[in-house]
């Protein structure tokens, strides 16, 4: 496939309220937020929740179809709900929303890893809530969790359950091994959308020799059952996605991953990630893809068959 699919992850639960006014926090936010990326040329959308009161992350299905349906009806974009959650969550927790509404895909990651947010709080003081510090800190004894054994309840309740496809997120290249295993035992069937995750404490680093490097690998143990897209934390977002675009890959931006547009300025929208993903694909001449070739490239059920 010729054509770029970006993908947009609306607000995810990394960052906190108190970093941005534009983090989207209510239903109503998101929904905004993500039929506005759509527009501007998001194929993908990628999306968490959150409590409306406070921004805290919630995997609360009904938080979830607080907004799914206004997406649907608003977009033809796929829509991609998360299983990695947040903090504290359990696995059940995690699928949860995913089981209720049984998107066209979800995101899944493919190893148990640290997850380290606690630099965060030397970059900010002044907290709205008292549980943003509080989770920040948390993270420096938190390790996400999904197990060889987690892997296949989701692959089973929401992958053959539900007709569900992945966002196979590979934070370092051990995970490409694990992806590679689930291949084998034919678990898991091309095409493999994976997403290689860059800068994260507690995975692999943001540069472009790891950028190769997991390229490199992935085509050594996946061959031509997957397409690659690339994400990259903060600073990194659009230099690693640029060059991603130059390797022939696919990327994903959006306020989970940066809550900026440029060096010091916030972006004021996910949207404005996406036209300016769009604008540095595009002067590279390549098209983006549509919702529709993006279905047909990763062979996804269509929107006519999810359950919200």
């Amino acid at each position: 496939m010729s054509k770029v699919i970006i993908t947009c992850a609306i607000t995810g639960s990394i960052h906190t309220p108190s970093m941005s006014a534009h983090l989207p926090v209510t239903p109503d936010q998101i929904a905004d937020q993500a039929i506005e990326a759509a527009e501007a040329g998001a194929a993908i959308l990628h999306l968490h929740a959150r409590e409306p009161q406070d921004g805290r992350p919630s995997p609360d299905p009904d938080l979830f179809m607080a907004f799914l349906p206004r997406i649907k009806q608003a977009t033809d974009a796929v829509v991609n709900v998360t299983t990695g959650g947040g903090q504290n969550m359990t696995v059940d927790e995690r699928i949860g929303a995913a089981l209720r509404a049984q998107p066209e895909m979800c995101s899944l990651n493919m190893g148990t890893m640290n997850f380290g947010l606690f630099p965060a709080l030397a970059r900010n003081g002044d907290w709205k809530y008292d549980w943003e510090p509080a989770f920040l800190e948390a993270s420096r004894d938190f390790v996400f969790r999904n197990t060889f054994k987690d892997i296949e309840h989701i692959l089973a309740e929401v992958g053959e359950g539900c007709g569900t496809r992945f966002e196979f997120e590979c934070y370092d290249v051990g995970h490409l091994y694990t992806l590679s295993h689930f291949l084998e035992r034919g678990l898991v069937r091309p095409p493999l959308f994976v997403q290689f995750v860059f800068g994260v404490l507690g995975g692999i680093g943001a540069d472009v020799d790891n950028l190769a490097f997991m390229k490199r690998t992935a085509d050594k143990l996946l061959g031509e059952a997957y397409r690659f897209s690339v994400l990259a934390a903060g600073r990194h977002q659009m230099p690693l996605c640029a060059t991603a675009l130059a390797m022939g890959g696919n990327v994903r931006v959006g306020l989970e991953d940066s809550l900026y547009i440029a060096k010091g300025k916030l972006a004021a929208s996910n949207a404005e990630q996406v036209r300016k993903i769009r604008a540095i694909a595009e002067s590279l001449s390549l098209d983006v893809a549509t919702p529709a070739e993006a279905r047909a490239a990763l062979d996804l059920k269509g929107g006519d068959r999810v359950a919200f």
